[in-house]
């Protein structure tokens, strides 16, 4: 067989892995209410081939990683331990190679936010992958899911008697649910400068400053003040 052979073959296993890791995450996403849905996973997807093509990764792994990211949050499968196994397992059955398989599993079980505890990202692709998930929970889409998971559980929109967090565990960040209005204290205005590539840092300066011109008027409405 031929290196071209071998090339092309090569290629289609990758597409064909790919093309069946979006009707995975479509249809383990399919009933999310909460912002985690899989048109969070599209724009996610994009945005991390974008900085990939920026900064010169490898863009099937970033593409990989993004498509099933949410299939392991512990938001959606209930705890990570169950999230991050089901993930593999699937990785596993659709034939990923080994190489593939701990790339993408170590972008995923060190991406999430977790109160700002996790360790750093040790790859381009985790890191870019990382900036693509935290930029769609920045901006005029960030605050639109901010609000969405809150209604889905259940949270008040902001009490001026429950100032935000200032430190806490991942444990603390999970189990003590906050209104909406303190979780833009609690991560989404700590996530501009907590971005790892330069790219995705010019891509947030709008999203942040959306965000604090938002909570302006928010705060400006629920005083009746103007």
């Amino acid at each position: 067989m031929s290196d071209a052979t071998d090339a092309t073959d090569h290629t289609e296993r990758r597409e064909r892995l790919l093309t069946e890791a979006e009707a995975f995450a479509r249809e383990a996403l399919a009933h999310d209410s909460s912002g985690h849905d899989f048109a969070h996973i599209e724009r996610v997807r994009r945005v991390a081939l974008i900085i990939a093509h920026a900064e010169g990764a490898d863009p099937f792994i970033c593409e990989l990683a993004a498509l099933l990211h949410d299939v392991a949050d512990y938001k959606i499968a209930g705890d990570e331990a169950s999230g991050l196994a089901r993930v593999r397992g699937w990785l596993e059955a659709h034939a990923a190679d080994a190489a593939t398989i701990a790339r993408v599993m170590e972008i995923i079980a060190t991406m999430s936010f977790a109160g700002g505890q996790r360790p750093a990202m040790t790859t381009l692709e985790g890191r870019i992958v990382q900036d693509a998930d935290r930029l769609d929970a920045i901006g005029a889409i960030g605050v639109a899911r901010a609000f969405a998971y809150g209604g889905a559980k259940g949270r008040a929109l902001y009490d001026p008697a429950r100032p935000p967090r200032e430190r806490m565990s991942a444990d603390e960040y999970r189990a003590q649910p906050a209104p909406t209005i303190n979780h833009f204290y609690e991560k989404l205005l700590l996530l501009k400068d907590r971005l790892n590539t330069g790219y995705a840092r010019q891509m947030a300066e709008r999203r942040h400053q959306f965000m604090l011109a938002f909570l302006d008027e928010f705060y400006a409405e629920w005083d009746a003040r103007g």
